[in-house]
Parts: C-alpha cells; structure tokens; sequence
C-alpha cells in the first residue's frame, strides 16, 4: 500500500470512530400527527376535540412558520380528528378524515385563511426550505474550499457539481422526515455519514489541485461544519 493511500485510510477510519452510530429505539412516543400552518395570525392556536374533550396540540415555531403536534393520547377517535382553529378573533373546526391518519408521524398543511387541509407538506414550501439550506451550506463549504487554497476553475465546478448532488439529495431526504428536531438531528447524523463517503469519492476522483491529504482534510472539515450547520438550521428554520 502506498504512503498516500495509507495517509487516506488513516484518516477515513479516524473520522469513523467519530461519527455517531444512530439507533433508532422506541424511547419516546412519535407524534399522530403534525399540523403545519399556512396563513396563520400571531395568535393561533389549534386543538384536539376528543372523546368530549379539548386537548391543544404541542406548539412550535420555526423563524416564520407554526405548526402543532399532537400525541396518540391527545386523539381518543381513531375514524376522524376534529381540530378547533383559533386566531384573530375568530375559531372554526377543521375535520381531519381517516385517510390522512396511517400511523404516526402523519403531516398535514392547514390554511388558516382559506380552512382548507392539504396532505404533507407544500412542494413549494420544500423547494424553498431545500434551497435555502443548501445555498447556506455551499456558501460555508465554499469559504471552506477557498481557504484550503483551491483555486483551479475545474475544481472549483467539480466542488459545485459533488456538493449540489450530494447536499441536494441530503436535503430532500431530511425534507421527507417528520419536522421535529429531535427526528431531524438522528437522521442528520445518519445520512451525513454517507454524504461524506460520496463526497470522500467525489473529491479524490474529480478534483486533481493538490495532494490527497489536503483534498480528505478539506473533505472532512467542510463535512464537520455543515454538519453543525445543518444542526443548528435544524433548531431555527422550518423543517
């Protein structure tokens, strides 16, 4: 084995050791169902009506958006969910029907103004999020680059190229997952392990500027810092 692959290997299994190793354990229930706002007033405010009671969902808010999470326990009618809409002086229930209830981690959009339910998230709403996150990670990565010294023009549309693949098909994974941040974060760890392989592959196959050594160290500093990154956008944008 040549000294550069040695230096290579070293490396690969150094970082390795620590990335985390995700398991997925039932330690705490996943949401029934989350409710993302459309149109929603400062003021709103969404509830269970069940079994003759009223339970208000979990509320979070993410920079310009609000969304409700409620637990099996907060919906006792397994047939339809009925949801009291509150917000600007007004209220209204919102019937949820059987066929968006298949388990756990269910996502509707409800448009606060319209009162209107779409199933899942808006494909627009995701084009914007992805975009948004991985225009934030190209620009840290490319600082990165940058100070690393690259400077090749073919490097630099290689880097573009390997990042909006792999950064691309990140985001649109994590798009599809539950947006709570706990979920977000294991599935983060998870998959950037994999992104960093590719982009391992990517890096020593299509970018020739300088030795291995300095072209994995790029690889693994840039990974580190989108992997922070990615987890602090996680606990302040929408998901």
């Amino acid at each position: 084995m040549k000294s550069k692959e040695r230096v290579v290997l070293i490396i690969l299994l150094s970082v390795s050791c620590f990335i985390p190793m995700v398991a997925y354990a039932n330690s705490a229930e996943p949401p029934t169902l989350i409710v993302i706002m459309k149109n929603a007033p400062e003021d709103v405010s969404v509830s269970a009506i069940s079994a003759g009671r009223i339970t208000e969902g979990e509320k979070i808010e993410r920079a310009w958006e609000t969304y409700y999470v409620f637990y099996n326990e907060d919906i006792m009618d397994d047939k339809e969910i009925t949801l009291r809409v509150c917000g600007n002086g007004t209220s209204y229930d919102q019937v949820i029907e059987q066929q968006y209830l298949t388990g756990y981690n269910n996502i509707v959009t409800l448009d606060f103004s319209k009162r209107t339910i779409t199933e899942g998230k808006l494909l627009s709403r995701s084009i914007v999020l992805v975009t948004l996150r991985v225009s934030l990670t190209l620009v840290i990565e490319g600082i990165i680059f940058f100070l690393f010294g690259f400077r090749d023009k073919n490097s630099w549309i290689a880097f573009l190229i390997i990042n909006l693949l792999t950064q691309g098909a990140l985001n649109i994974v994590i798009n599809s997952v539950a947006p709570i941040a706990g979920y977000m974060i294991l599935s983060l760890l998870f998959i950037e392990f994999f992104v960093f392989i590719a982009e391992i592959i990517g890096v020593l196959a299509f970018i020739k500027e300088y030795g291995i050594l300095r072209r994995v160290s790029f690889v693994v500093v840039a990974n580190l810092a989108s992997l922070v990154l990615g987890g602090y956008l996680i606990t302040v944008l929408p998901i």
